[in-house]
């Protein structure tokens, strides 16, 4: 069936009501590459409340809404999926069946053009649009029978020894070593915010909590706790130390891997390694069926993948001359970092250069 014009309606975030909410949240349901959290209208809302320009576009079929499209709208009608740079998925998440029309689509929500990086691979009226596609490594995890070590050996045999000794050395030299999958303290929110910022800072990346409106963002998910969505803060402690830890969204089926940090004094025992294996086993043991790790070459996630999906980016455009101007400032960009990220004679010499420019910066503080 083809929609018109008037089968697609905007509205703010604050303006869904909950019916239509729950018409999102049955979509995500019915279609497993649309179950991100990232997906979820609980996201969009977030975002919608620290960045004014985010939209949602309802799409109708016979009247009933079938699908919903979250982005941010800029100057001049240019637009952006939700979080561009933060979020690891981004789609028009719908009904099983319905299709629309890009140029369409940008008309009604007064758009230019739509700026993605993380598009879900499945969304074929954007194919035409993508420039390229790179891999999302993902975990498949799998309840295990019995303790956390039976569980790291089974699934992970070539890993498992190592870490485990690593284990009983962090336990002996700092204290016990402890695990909580969800926890509620935001002293421990604020720990990883700033080892995190911290790491940042050294590596030479832009610092993402020295923005406000993202320290505010995360500090709202993580109050969020929805059947459909939960922020989830996992912890790794030494004794009543905090070593290693991690925050990210969480729907019904999916964790998304996004902010993992560790303390900077016990890099030996790679307390970042035991986060991620300790967080994928328990996120199977609380109704996880998949671990998102998102776009990115890690050598962390080859360690830990079980498979990859295929995200896009690219530029969907109405001819007009602000989308022009737009395409023509930020392609360049985009392919100059994606050339150094696939080729580790340019990406190892960069990664030094960050580190190096990170290094100068903190000791000039």
């Amino acid at each position: 069936m083809a929609l018109t014009d008037a089968d697609i309606t905007v509205h703010r975030p604050g303006e869904l009501t909950p019916g239509l909410r729950e018409a999102w949240h049955r979509a995500m349901d019915e279609s497993p590459e649309y179950a991100n959290p990232f997906l979820a209208p609980e996201f969009a809302a977030g975002v919608g409340r620290f960045r004014p320009g985010v939209r949602v576009a309802v799409l109708r079929e016979s009247g009933e809404p079938a699908g919903f499209f979250p982005y941010e709208r800029g100057p001049l009608g240019t637009g952006r999926a939700v979080g561009l740079g933060l979020s690891d998925c981004q789609a028009l998440v719908h009904r099983p069946g319905v299709t629309w029309n890009v140029r369409q689509l940008l008309r009604a929500c007064g758009l230019s053009i739509f700026e993605f990086d993380h598009l879900v691979r499945e969304q074929t009226p954007f194919e035409p649009h993508v420039t390229g596609t790179f891999a999302s490594p993902v975990i498949d995890v799998k309840p295990g029978d019995g303790t956390y070590a039976q569980w790291l050996r089974a699934t992970y045999p070539g890993l498992a020894r190592t870490t485990l000794k690593k284990e009983r050395r962090l336990g002996r030299d700092v204290g016990d070593v402890r695990f909580v999958f969800d926890e509620r303290d935001p002293e421990a929110l604020r720990t990883l915010m700033r080892w995190k910022s911290a790491q940042y800072r050294r590596t030479g990346r832009m610092d993402r909590f020295s923005r406000p409106w993202i320290v505010g963002l995360v500090d709202h998910l993580f109050r969020v706790r929805e059947e459909h969505f939960t922020g989830v803060l996992s912890v790794l402690y030494a004794g009543d130390r905090p070593v290693a830890a991690h925050f990210g969204p969480r729907s019904g089926t999916v964790l998304a891997a996004w902010f993992t940090a560790y303390d900077p004094a016990l890099p030996s025992y790679s307390p970042g390694l035991m986060m991620h294996l300790r967080t994928a086993e328990a996120a199977a043991r609380h109704g996880v069926a998949l671990v998102d790790l998102g776009r990115g070459d890690k050598e962390y996630k080859d360690w830990l993948k079980t498979r990859e999906l295929r995200v896009g980016e690219g530029f969907a455009a109405r001819p007009h001359p602000v989308a022009l101007a737009r395409r023509l400032w930020r392609r360049p960009v985009r392919g100059l970092r994606n050339t150094v990220l696939a080729h580790p004679g340019l990406r190892e010499p960069a990664d030094r250069l960050l580190r190096t420019a990170g290094a100068l910066r903190t000791h000039t503080r």
